[in-house]
């Protein structure tokens, strides 16, 4: 049973969402944020990435860091920039990219989901990474950016998502990646009291990408549990933001490897080498998308491949090694290249399907990689069997487009 609730959001003035609010944490670098955030004093790299408030190389876990993010999200308020609503609401956040759009909602989630399994995740965790976002939860008593779940298609949340779309949105704007981002508020007490009925009805809730940001998130939590003689379970200290999608709205693009040598093998030798495992065919020139599970496709010597997986390596039975991740790893970068580490080895890197086969062509290209293959894309179906099972996918597995946007809606933990 998932136990949701709505929240006073922290959120900007409809004529500031677009210069207020910024990518995630996560996926750009301080000196990326710091070229975007230059000249833009709303930014709010300002406050998830607050390092590009000092010197170039400052230290991001600088304690002058973490009190730097304190310090402009309360400017921020002062300012005016970021509103807190008057009371409790649910927000529906829509993305369309490439005329897909998809629905989510905007929640706090409790944090002892997390701890009796109710969430379910499908990466391991960092211990540095989630201090770092916990000190940065501590610093700014506010969840900033929201963690990313998915749950099982309902019926009745998407009449309840129709129906609220088809009023004027809160927001309406486009981001610079092309994203266009539109937000709705959900008012109504009956409905966000069905909706809080809806969710007790899901067994689980899955972490779909912010694995980092939610172990933070709960860890804080636990802290001021302890530190409160008289916690009830009800705080808002126990809960954190997130955005829930339904599993069928939600694109999960593939996640690809480039590799910096061939082992000491010519190309020749190597694709000889993979017809022990899979059907090697010389695709040409043309770029060579995998078109379905259990097939791959390899670039080498401006030629593509297509790798089709031998039926002797595929078991369907088992939710990790009937992934194409996990054949990949074995019976190609373990078999053939050595690669047995993906977190650090230094030879391999990886590259999100939303750069497209043109990134691997290029590595390839101009000599940054000896090779590169392209992965199937993990089906939602997939995630789920494998949290259902308690295992957890093998790394660089998943890659979620479009990124949610911070900013659009803040929780506070008080």
């Amino acid at each position: 049973m998932a136990i949701i609730k709505p929240f006073e959001g922290v959120r900007p003035p409809k004529n500031l969402v677009d210069k207020v609010s910024a990518r995630p944490y996560d996926v750009l670098s301080s000196e990326e944020a710091r070229e975007e955030a230059a000249g833009l004093p709303m930014s709010l790299y300002h406050i998830n990435r607050p390092e590009i408030n000092f010197e170039v190389g400052c230290d991001e876990h600088d304690p002058r860091v973490y009190q730097a993010a304190h310090d402009q999200y309360e400017l921020f308020k002062k300012n005016g920039w970021l509103v807190r609503d008057a009371g409790e609401h649910y927000y529906i956040y829509a993305q369309t990219m490439n005329g897909k759009t998809q629905y989510g909602l905007l929640v706090a989630v409790h944090a002892d989901d997390y701890e009796k399994g109710v969430i379910l995740r499908h990466e391991l965790t960092r211990r540095d990474k989630e201090d770092d976002r916990m000190r940065h939860v501590e610093a700014c008593n506010a969840n900033i950016g929201p963690a990313f779940f998915a749950y099982p298609a309902n019926a009745e949340m998407k009449e309840i998502t129709r129906k609220a779309v088809s009023g004027e949105p809160e927001y309406d704007f486009v981001s610079a990646d092309g994203v266009r981002h539109q937000m709705w508020i959900i008012s109504d007490k009956a409905v966000m009291d069905r909706i809080t009925e809806i969710f007790k009805t899901f067994p689980h809730l899955y972490i779909a990408d912010g694995h980092h940001r939610s172990a933070a998130a709960v860890r804080v939590a636990q802290e001021r549990k302890k530190a409160n003689p008289n916690h009830k379970g009800d705080e808002e200290y126990n809960y954190f933001l997130t955005a829930c999608f339904a599993a069928d709205e939600l694109t999960v693009l593939d996640y690809n490897r480039v590799v910096k040598d061939l082992n000491g093998k010519t190309a020749e030798e190597l694709l000889k080498a993979l017809e022990a495992d899979f059907t090697v065919e010389d695709m040409g020139e043309d770029y060579y998308k995998p078109a379905k599970r259990h097939e791959f496709s390899l670039y080498i010597n401006k030629h593509w491949y297509r790798l089709t997986t031998k039926a002797e390596h595929i078991h369907e039975e088992d939710p990790i090694e009937s992934l194409d991740v996990a054949i990949s790893s074995k019976h190609i970068l373990d078999k053939q290249f050595g690669i047995t580490d993906l977190r650090g080895d230094k030879r391999i890197d990886f590259i999100g399907g939303i750069r497209g086969l043109e990134e691997l062509k290029k590595l390839v290209d101009n000599g940054s990689a000896a090779c590169a293959l392209a992965l199937y894309p993990v089906s939602m179906e997939e995630i789920f069997r494998v949290a259902d099972s308690g295992n957890i996918m093998p790394p660089k597995a998943t890659w979620f487009e479009p990124k949610l946007r911070s900013g659009v809606v803040i929780h506070e933990l008080d």
